[in-house]
């Protein structure tokens, strides 16, 4: 409910002249124009256009990183080489690298993606790595112990142990690949919601921007309701903490 309980003091605020209309508009008049986009076709065209890089981008960073990120928690040997790449290429601010993206991939589909595949593929690969660590020795003495190769420690205990803190850095990684959609969007792209906000702006249409704004805020909502709903379902032990 609290969103709601938000949205509702927003209006009143607005309705009430606590919040300037012109840069605050009210609930009601973004809902009527996000009403009017949606039946003219053009916000969810925009939309899917942006789902679509949001998804490959993720792909494309979860799975290396996933991967990258358990060798890391079980080698000592890969962390130490790895670890200082992550620690000083990480904090570099993902947008700042965007013309270096335009000028290697141009300004197609290619970029986009490239950018959400950057920005989703650092926390699932700390958190990986972190997951593995957290497992307890016991196990691994375990698989050991029963001779299991480096293929059977990775699939049957080093992944399902670090399950739990993989789904955190999926879920961040997916609120980042977010973030840099639309700011990728509003460079050299005729799609997205990202182009749409940057269109919205041309023309000083605050209401149009705002609508592109909830529904990214809506897009992040459902992502972690649906990773939560799948968190539970293949983590179960964690679900019942």
């Amino acid at each position: 409910m609290s969103p709601l309980v938000l949205l509702l003091a927003w209006e009143v605020a607005v309705r009430t002249g606590v919040l300037d209309a012109r840069f605050f508009p009210a609930p009601s008049k973004i809902f009527q124009t996000l009403l009017r986009l949606a039946e003219s076709g053009e916000l969810g065209a925009n939309t899917w256009a942006s789902l679509q890089r949001l998804g490959w981008g993720s792909l494309i960073g979860i799975v290396p990183a996933l991967a990258l990120g358990i060798v890391m928690g079980l080698s000592r040997a890969v962390r130490a080489i790895v670890d200082p790449l992550v620690a000083a290429t990480y904090p570099v601010p993902k947008s700042a690298i965007l013309p270096l993206i335009l000028l290697i991939f141009g300004l197609g589909e290619a970029s986009k993606i490239a950018m959400v595949a950057i920005g989703v593929f650092y926390p699932v690969l700390i958190n990986s790595a972190a997951g593995v660590r957290e497992i307890s020795p016991v196990y691994l003495d375990v698989g050991r112990n029963f001779r299991a190769n480096r293929w059977q420690v990775f699939r049957t205990i080093a992944l399902p142990g670090a399950l739990p803190l993989v789904m955190t850095g999926i879920k961040l990684g997916v609120g980042m690949g977010l973030i840099l959609i639309a700011i990728a969007e509003m460079v050299g792209a005729k799609s997205g919601l990202g182009y749409m906000i940057w269109n919205a702006w041309e023309i000083l249409s605050v209401v149009a921007v705002s609508v592109e704004k909830k529904v990214i805020a809506l897009l992040g909502y459902l992502f972690t309701f649906a990773l939560n709903e799948l968190e539970q379902w293949i983590i179960p032990w964690k679900a019942g903490r």
